[in-house]
């Protein structure tokens, strides 16, 4: 346990109704009654754990404020030490003025991700429901909060833990078997040997797949509407946006450059980009914007390709056509209130997904959700099962997988039980320092070096 004690406003850097400072370490309460009195006069070094008291805060040039005094008692509370809060008006004046009075009574300041790092450290939580409490402060939507609670409590610690479980089950009986010979321990069989393995590779995939889908319901995925003049990309724009963010009008290349809006559709949030409408042209600006929109086509995470129903295919939407084929894209055929003239038979060609809609009424929104989260993947992840949030975690879980690979070749080719228990033992290491059990300090640093202060 840390022998120093720290403290941190842990609300917003932003003006609010209320502000917590939070203080934490052997001293957590000493220190708190220097700065904080309460109105009955007792001391909350004398107090017990779990107790609230009203009062006000104050520094050496008198008062600042009142205050309520949560205060826990070791190992009762987040980070496993003793811990007190204070919650004053939520101005930041009040808030820094307090702090500073903390840290004049014998605090130091809390680093980046402090009171979280301590909690692991003492037990509190795990590595992986450490990093799910960063992943909870920034989710964009309901998907992104449900599966970072889920990591919190544990689901893919506990995903983990099945693998390794089994894993380990497996090379301590590996290295019983070839260490006690006198011994009368059975022998693996090959057969069983296969049949872990093969379990073992398929979670691991199972979770891996998951990622890059779970990161876009994390951080957002790059969006490009695209489309010849008038196609309706504008619109689409402002009916996804749920605002006038772009400019609608009959006259071809109203919009010359990218207009950007972030939205959520179907809890995935997109950085929307408009694009200059695709065509070939004269006006040096309007050009200019046509070849930025090309660029970002070829870049962008997903396209929504945008086609005017009532008009029949040109040369630029072949063109289009041919840009999407290796990039994750859905046909946006718009103007459904209108009478039908494009060739769905070539669309179809070139586009797995195609949704019909009116960009003008908003029919056909929610099947351009549905096919979104086909594209992405999104609408296969169950955020209560436990998924890999960091990039950290990935790279555990694929050496994991690449080591269970390696037990099963070395079996496969007749390679002696030794060298299939090393590599057992590898892919075993891989997921302790998944889950922290087995973790350098180094990883631990960089870990909460992107936390916020005050978490």
């Amino acid at each position: 346990m840390a022998q120093d004690t720290i403290a941190a406003i842990s609300t917003a850097q932003a003006p609010g109704g209320i502000g917590l400072i939070r203080i934490s370490g052997p001293r957590a309460q000493e220190i708190a009654d220097k700065v904080f009195t309460a109105r009955s006069g007792k001391r909350l070094a004398e107090e017990k754990g779990y107790t609230v008291h009203y009062g006000r805060v104050q520094d050496e040039e008198g008062p600042i404020d009142e205050a309520i005094a949560i205060n826990y008692r070791a190992p009762a509370s987040f980070t496993g030490e003793n811990v007190a809060e204070l919650s004053c008006h939520g101005g930041l004046y009040l808030l820094r003025r307090t702090l500073r009075a903390l840290y004049a009574a014998g605090a130091r300041p809390a680093g980046p991700g402090e009171f979280t790092r301590r909690a692991f450290l003492n037990g509190k939580l795990g590595l992986t429901e450490a990093e799910s409490v960063m992943e909870l402060i920034s989710a964009r939507g309901e998907q992104a909060a449900r599966a970072a609670l889920a990591g919190h409590d544990g689901a893919l610690e506990r995903r983990i833990n099945a693998v390794k479980e089994r894993l380990v089950s497996a090379a301590a009986h590996l290295e019983a078997w070839a260490d006690y010979p006198e011994e009368d321990i059975p022998e693996v069989s090959n057969d069983e040997l296969r049949h872990l393995f093969f379990d073992a590779e398929r979670e691991l995939d199972h979770l891996l797949d998951g990622f890059d889908a779970g990161r876009a319901l994390r951080e957002g995925v790059d969006t490009v509407i695209a489309g010849k003049p008038n196609a309706g990309k504008s619109t689409l724009m402002n009916l996804l946006a749920g605002c006038e963010r772009s400019i609608v009008t009959d006259v071809a290349g109203t919009t010359r450059d990218i207009v950007e809006e972030t939205v959520l559709v179907g809890g995935v949030p997109l950085r929307l980009a408009d694009t200059a409408g695709l065509r070939d042209t004269d006006d040096a600006v309007e050009k200019i914007g046509v070849e930025r929109a090309r660029k970002r086509i070829q870049s962008a995470q997903l396209v929504l390709a945008v086609f005017d129903s009532s008009r029949r295919l040109g040369e630029e939407d072949c063109r289009l056509a041919h840009a999407c084929k290796n990039v994750p894209a859905i046909a946006v055929v718009n103007k459904s209130d209108l009478a039908t003239k494009i060739d769905y038979t070539y669309i179809h060609k070139y586009f797995k997904h195609v949704v019909v809609i009116s960009a003008k009424s908003g029919d056909g929104l929610e099947e351009l959700s549905r096919a979104i989260g086909k594209v992405l993947r999104t609408a296969e992840i169950d955020p209560n099962e436990g998924m890999l949030f960091t990039e950290r975690q990935r790279n555990a879980a694929r050496r994991a997988k690449e080591s269970v690979q390696e037990a099963d070749r070395a079996l496969r080719i007749g390679m002696t039980l030794d060298a299939v228990t090393v590599s057992l033992e590898g892919a075993v290491a891989a997921l302790l320092e998944l889950t922290g059990e087995r973790v350098t300090e180094a990883v631990v640093d960089e870990v909460f070096s992107h936390f916020c202060v005050g978490k």
